[in-house]
């Protein structure tokens, strides 16, 4: 009888963490193409993935990849991919997909500087619009960016454990610091884990939602309930239609599972946000420049603060509306010319000045920098 498993501390790298929270989340496939710096999730997951059961396959390109984790899904198997931003980009029609026909899936973008090729190596969060922005059409979105190696673990799990709620691809967008950051982590005893699994219910169409339900619950491709799945305007039995009326309910009922679920999906941290007269907005690998730029900060009298949000797409628009009221200005960090502070600057409706620190260069922002904005 195999031993009790308990948490166990390991060193693990940022990338290699997200292949531990997925396996702890129930990810038995992998199909993915190499790329800087997201390599060593696909490494991993060749490692890991045939000792828990699981299959890994190298495919032609991103595209393609991205075709076979939605095939895999679809026969009722959690299925994951990984990338950086170019191979993002070519993974955008499958993605709309994937989101158009409710295929939960998770894809990890490892950004890095760029555009084009860029500098592959260098660290970058300039795929920010791209998760939100970058299919054609109106279609929903959750994105998470860690800012610890034992957070790239943890939201891995909340990845998969949305995308099943959900029914839809998520994303975790990390970033070459923290993909390529050694630290050491917890992971905890798989008993204590919260894991969620689709619904399924055969009694009814495909695509029918149930009452007091938030996504459908279509039987897995092979388990006896015969459907078709399209990236096409549907009804509820999969087959296309060219209904207007129809497809104005589809398109609606996609979003609202999103805007009338907000508070169920968005996280975010605060600090010393109870006295802080500047405060500090950045995310993912930013966030570690920014909270030692707070400490130095406020240990010269400064009340400076941090909010960092977790999830950021949907964004925490509300919360952040909140915040401008007692700031009198806010600093916004980030690794690219300036996306995420264009949402901040939407929310906060000039309520309260903003100052911009970006970088695209392929450096790191440094305390300091942030500091001398503070």
């Amino acid at each position: 009888m195999a031993a009790k498993q308990k948490e166990k501390r390991v060193l693990l790298q940022g990338n290699e963490a997200c292949v531990e929270g997925a396996i702890a989340a129930g990810m038995r496939f992998f199909a993915g193409y190499p790329i800087t710096p997201s390599t060593e999730v696909a490494e991993q997951a060749a490692i890991r993935l045939p000792q828990v059961g699981g299959r890994f396959i190298q495919m032609e390109d991103e595209i393609a990849a991205m075709a076979a984790i939605i095939g895999g899904s679809a026969a009722g198997v959690k299925s994951m991919t990984a990338t950086s931003g170019p191979g993002f980009s070519l993974k955008q029609e499958n993605l709309g997909y994937a989101a158009f026909a409710e295929v939960p899936c998770v894809l990890i973008n490892v950004q890095r500087s760029g555009p084009s090729t860029g500098l592959p190596t260098s660290p970058s969060q300039g795929d920010i619009m791209q998760a939100r922005w970058g299919t054609h059409g109106d279609h929903p979105v959750i994105a998470l960016a860690p800012a610890t190696v034992e957070e790239c673990y943890h939201l891995t799990i909340r990845c998969f454990n949305l995308s099943e709620k959900y029914r839809m691809p998520v994303f975790l967008m990390t970033d070459e610091i923290i993909g390529h950051l050694r630290e050491g982590i917890v992971i905890p005893d798989p008993k204590t884990l919260k894991i969620e699994n689709r619904k399924i219910n055969k009694k009814i169409p495909p695509f029918a939602v149930p009452k007091g339900e938030i996504a459908p619950q279509s039987a897995p491709f092979g388990q006896g309930q015969r459907y078709n799945i399209t990236g096409l305007v549907h009804r509820e039995d999969g087959f296309p239609t060219n209904s207007t009326t129809i497809a104005g309910e589809l398109c609606t009922r996609l979003m609202k599972k999103i805007e009338d679920n907000v508070d169920d999906i968005i996280e975010y941290e605060e600090r010393h946000l109870e006295d802080a007269e500047v405060i500090v907005i950045a995310y993912g690998g930013t966030t570690r420049a920014a909270t030692k730029a707070i400490e130095l900060a406020r240990a010269k009298g400064k009340k400076a603060g941090l909010f960092r949000p977790i999830t950021i797409w949907p964004f925490p628009a509300k919360r952040i509306q909140e915040i401008a009221k007692k700031a009198k200005k806010f600093v916004v960090a980030e690794h690219n010319y300036g996306q995420l502070v264009h949402e901040i600057r939407l929310a906060t409706k000039d309520a309260v000045p903003i100052e911009f620190l970006g970088k695209v260069d392929g450096t790191i922002i440094m305390p300091n920098e942030i500091e001398e904005l503070i």
